[in-house]
């Protein structure tokens, strides 16, 4: 069974695989929830047996398909004033319903081969970057982003897990060498080692899975990122601005948001904001409070104090301070 053949056909032009085992990085694992690192994302403790045994609950699989799906790279750098940044995957269409339909399609077209298999798409608790390590997608760099020597880091992971004995690709080699400039570069220090993260200090996290209120010390360098953030790859010298997939070509107006715009989201806005994108994660009520920190951070005076009248307290709160401070 040409598994690269099908995959290519699905849409899939990067894939490896990989034999299903234990791994090291299960150790990493338990030293990232017993530090707290995961922050409130409870959830992932609650499957931490899973994500250290791929096989978890597929006792019949034997090789996993790991798929790499490329999104667009280009950017203009700094939002233009009165404007935030998005990260630069969730400026599309949600990856998770590219992804999962075209490895759908794959795992269609190997089961019409006898094969069994299923795939998943952050369902199911994978240890996705340490799966595309073992398969020759791309090593675990500094950054904790999983890295390409050709391509870089600009991409997203699908899984598919298999009964079928599949050749196994040569395991991706850590090239990140001396180089730290992902860890002198992030904004908020939350990449307190090499491959260390906490999320507790991650833009990513504090944008996207934090609710409530955001301390005065990290809204400060969150400077413009309203959903996300790309910092520690844009630095990194891999990363060269290679072609994305059509698929998730970024929709007008969500690269570089009108904070005013999301600072005045309604439920419909939201809802029609967030739309089979990424966005959807994030709840109105987090999504207008990044544009306030990223509003006070860029000192958008008329805006914050529109903000320090708003019905949210953590809105007004934002802005209060921000006016009386001159800053986040």
């Amino acid at each position: 069974m040409d598994v690269r053949e099908m995959a290519r056909k699905a849409g899939l032009a990067r894939v490896g695989s990989a034999r299903l085992r234990s791994l090291p990085d299960a150790e990493n694992l338990r030293a990232f929830f017993a530090e707290g690192r995961h922050a409130t994302m409870e959830w992932m403790r609650e499957d931490e047996a899973r994500r250290s045994d791929a096989a978890a609950g597929f006792g019949w699989a034997r090789s996993i398909v790991i798929a790499a799906l490329p999104y667009p790279a280009e950017d203009e750098g700094l939002a233009a004033p009165g404007h935030g940044r998005v990260a630069r995957y969730a400026r599309g269409e949600d990856y998770h319903r590219v992804m999962r339909k075209r490895l759908d399609a794959l795992a269609a077209a190997m089961r019409a081969g006898g094969a069994r298999c299923v795939a998943v798409v952050d369902t199911s608790a994978l240890m996705e970057k340490a799966w595309a390590r073992e398969a020759g997608i791309g090593w675990i760099g500094k950054n904790t982003c999983s890295i390409d020597a050709a391509t870089g880091s600009w991409f997203v992971l699908g899984a598919l897990l298999t009964d079928l004995d599949l050749e196994p690709d040569a395991p991706a080699e850590d090239r990140c060498g001396a180089c730290t400039l992902c860890l002198e570069t992030c904004p908020t220090g939350a990449l307190t080692g090499e491959y260390r993260m906490d999320a507790r200090r991650c833009i990513s996290y504090l944008t996207i899975e934090h609710v409530g209120p955001i301390e005065p010390e990290l809204r400060r360098g969150m400077g413009d990122w309203v959903f996300g953030c790309d910092v520690c790859q844009e630095v990194c010298p891999f990363n060269r601005g290679a072609a994305g997939d059509p698929a998730l070509a970024p929709r007008a107006g969500l690269t570089s948001p009108r904070l005013a715009d999301w600072l005045r989201l309604d439920a419909d806005g939201w809802e029609a904001l967030t739309r089979a994108t990424a966005l959807r994660r994030t709840k109105l009520p987090e999504l207008r409070r990044n544009a306030a920190i990223a509003a006070a951070n860029a000192g958008h005076r008329e805006l914050l104090e529109e903000a320090a009248r708003d019905a949210d307290p953590v809105v007004a709160e934002i802005a209060r301070e921000a006016l009386k401070s001159g800053g986040a």
